[in-house]
């Protein structure tokens, strides 16, 4: 079963109806469809293989190997961007926000996002249970992995098979419905994802797309594979791994990325978009000394409050 077109998604026409003037489903009415290929290099199962997971296969393990001979320190580089995912969860929780979006989630891990969150949640003396979150892959491995997960969680968890590329869909699909409450501001995370969406399928089209229809108070969580000062004999080579595999990258400049994430509407918190390690980092997370000069770069951003004290959150605590 493929991606639901404009037509069949019943839903979100009706809701696109009361909203004159509104046509952002119409921008792609269809996203690739995915088989289940396990001879083909899986993005999700490599990284999943990278952090040490067991959901992979051997074309994956092929495949990651590679990258980590031409990118020795790899595997420290998915850790830094999932202790940045974490770190980023904890300070929204502390802006206030209850509710995450994560677009892209790939294989259940360690620290899952819902679980940091009510973790942090508690240690603020607020009910974990007000945590809540929708996990969004179109890997349908991944997805039936995070549902036995979501189903041994209980309430207030939820993971649907959609596609980055249609934003609209996703956010007034019943089932992220039925989690989140669109009153009230939303993180939404794409970590380790955005390099995967190719210059000519509208990368800022697609963030701006979720900026226009999170409520105002909403954030946004990015982080992208970044050359940075490696060698670009061995960057080439490392891309060409992934043009074999089930999705291609894409290696964006620092410029580029930031040009995504502002030209969308997103106006970047402190201290902006930098290498994930320097993101607020902690006592856990220490930058190593060892580096091929590859990197993630990641940053998060606000939908401000157009009527009320936005400002004050873009560089401060709200």
């Amino acid at each position: 079963m493929g991606e639901p077109t404009v037509e069949s998604n019943s839903y979100a026409t009706g809701v696109l109806a009361e909203w004159e003037g509104l046509e952002l489903l119409s921008r792609r009415a269809t996203a690739p469809e995915r088989a289940f290929e396990p001879s083909v290099p899986n993005v999700a199962r490599m990284y999943d293989y990278l952090l040490g997971g067991k959901d992979h296969y051997t074309a994956d393990r092929a495949a990651a190997d590679r990258l980590l001979k031409l990118v020795p320190d790899l595997r420290t580089l998915v850790w830094e961007n999932r202790y940045f995912l974490g770190r980023a969860v904890r300070e929204l929780a502390e802006r206030g926000v209850r509710q995450f979006l994560d677009i892209g989630s790939g294989l259940p891990t360690r620290d899952n996002t819902h679980e940091i969150l009510r973790a942090k949640l508690v240690e603020m003396s607020v009910p974990a249970e007000s945590g809540r979150c929708v996990y969004v892959d179109n890997d349908r491995v991944a997805v039936l992995h995070g549902r036995l997960l979501a189903k041994a969680t209980g309430d207030g968890v939820a993971v649907i098979e959609h596609d980055l590329r249609l934003p609209t869909e996703i956010v007034y699909d019943p089932e992220v419905r039925a989690v989140l409450d669109f009153d009230q501001p939303v993180g939404v995370l794409l970590a380790a994802i955005m390099h995967f969406v190719q210059d000519d399928e509208g990368p800022g089209e697609i963030l701006r797309e979720l900026w226009e229809v999170v409520p105002e108070g909403s954030y946004l969580v990015l982080s992208h594979a970044y050359a940075g000062d490696l060698d670009a004999g061995i960057a080439t080579k490392a891309a060409g791994v992934y043009a074999s595999a089930s999705a291609p990258m894409v290696l964006r400049t620092a410029e580029e990325i930031e040009a995504l994430i502002t030209g969308a509407g997103w106006q970047l918190i402190e201290p902006g978009l930098c290498e994930v390690p320097d993101w607020r980092p902690d006592l856990y997370q220490q930058r190593s000394s060892d580096r091929s000069g590859a990197a993630f770069l990641g940053g998060v951003a606000i939908k401000p409050v157009t009527n009320g004290p936005a400002q004050a959150r873009v560089n401060g605590r709200g």
